[in-house]
């Protein structure tokens, strides 16, 4: 077993779910990802760098908001359906009644040169956010099973049609990710044959 496995928690309680979601939520300003990351994997140890990958891949591709679909996921492995509710309970109650309050207030300073440069510095430190979380993740694809160059290839066919021709994300997801998932599935199913060989 790797150390990393070894070390891994789990939550103990709905409660502490619901709470460690919370206090996610109102931390994930401009770049949930990388609050997301750095509690789940780094500070809280209930997943290793690489399940996190897998997990917010899946994330990713479903429908609706990643982080409510990770959350929704992580709740229900340990807890079941009460487990996914408080989950998610936690990540968009107080958000919910911030970003009402804020609605309010902002309203009468919206139009105001100070309120527009701060939203604009915001989106750019949030980018420098994604892109810093970004690398870090990128440190799981050589251990990826269709291999380190193929990951990246993917990874950059994926970017240059969404990012570049601004193709839609989800004829995107239908050729590239099932491409993506057979070349996987493949070298899974290979993986383990050739170590049977070499044990023989």
């Amino acid at each position: 077993m790797s150390t990393e496995l070894s070390e891994l928690k789990q939550p103990q309680s709905k409660t502490e779910l619901f709470v460690v979601f919370t206090l996610l939520a109102l931390q994930g300003i401009g770049g949930v990802l990388v609050i997301v990351q750095h509690e789940l994997v780094e500070r809280r140890k209930w997943l290793t760098q690489a399940q996190f990958v897998e997990e917010w891949s899946v994330a990713q591709v479903m429908p609706g908001p990643n982080v409510v679909n990770l959350c929704l996921m992580l709740g229900g492995k340990y807890f079941g359906l009460p487990g996914a509710m408080a989950a998610v309970c936690g990540l968009i109650l107080a958000p919910l009644v911030l970003v009402l309050t804020l609605a309010i207030l902002f309203g009468g300073v919206a139009d105001s040169a100070i309120a527009q440069g701060a939203l604009k510095g915001m989106g750019a430190v949030s980018g420098g956010l994604i892109i810093a979380t970004g690398l870090k993740l990128a440190s799981t694809l050589p251990k990826n099973p269709m291999g380190l160059w193929r990951a990246i290839v993917f990874a950059v066919l994926t970017f240059t049609a969404v990012g570049i021709f601004r193709m839609p994300l989800i004829w995107v997801l239908l050729s590239l990710g099932i491409l993506a998932c057979v070349l996987a599935y493949r070298a899974l199913e290979i993986t383990p044959l050739a170590t049977g060989k070499d044990q023989a």
